[in-house]
């Protein structure tokens, strides 16, 4: 069966320009895993959409226990390294669920 790669990756940030850039780039990677025939779950290409339909907080604080449940399902977790994902809080917490659930974490440069 082939696994399921969670892809982390920053979104938030005050300026909805990049948050709008940070998720275009996050679907064209997200259209790569597929091209390739793997599978994967994206939290951002998956709640961006409905997060601005329905005017919910784009924050982790709001998505952190959806996350934390997403991750135990996945088999990996690979963080894509866009500009601030150093900084980003979710993405450290999705690491640190990761690595406390065994589960191993790679990071990768866009559209590898």
């Amino acid at each position: 069966m082939t696994p399921l790669t969670y892809l982390a990756s920053p979104y938030s940030h005050a300026d909805p320009t990049v948050k709008e850039a940070r998720y275009q780039a996050v679907v064209a990677e997200v259209a790569a895993f597929m091209r390739r025939g793997e599978h994967v779950f994206s939290p951002i290409v998956h709640s961006h959409p409905v997060a601005i339909a329905h005017e919910l907080p784009g924050d982790f604080g709001f998505w952190a226990e959806y996350d934390e449940l997403m991750v135990s399902r996945c088999d990996r977790l690979v963080v894509l390294m866009l500009d601030g994902w150093k900084q980003s809080r979710g993405v450290h917490a999705e690491i640190a669920i990761a690595r406390r659930l065994g589960l191993p974490v790679t990071f990768m440069d866009m559209l590898q």
